[in-house]
């Protein structure tokens, strides 16, 4: 998970090699550094400043690739959890401190069994 470590640059740098050259901008002026990636999806590309609907799609498909978070299913029972295990332990690793610089997967996943 090397991208948490991403600087503003690295993010811009990331989003030209997926072939959005026109958008680093958006994320550098934003301060868009890999923790950060955890948060961008579709309305967040919005408010960048990313209004073509087809970039925005696969922007946020990149990232959750990059993330290895599933797309959240469409038919999805309410009984199941609301993101997977993945995506919460990111939302932990989005902080900053050393205790979320710290934290594991391994760590995260033993924690929740508790």
């Amino acid at each position: 998970m090397a991208f948490l470590h991403w600087s503003c640059q690295d993010v811009a740098k990331w989003i030209e090699s997926l072939g959005y050259p026109q958008y680093t901008a958006c994320f550098t002026e934003n301060l868009i550094t890999g923790k950060k990636l955890i948060y961008v999806n579709c309305h967040y590309l919005h408010r960048l400043g990313i209004t073509d609907f087809e970039d925005m799609k696969a922007i946020s498909s990149h990232v959750r690739e990059l993330l290895e978070i599933l797309e959240p299913l469409r038919s999805r029972s309410i009984a199941d959890p609301l993101r997977d295990s993945m995506g919460l332990f990111l939302e932990k690793k989005s902080r900053t401190g050393d205790w979320a610089d710290s934290l594991t997967y391994k760590q995260f996943l033993n924690d929740g069994k508790q």
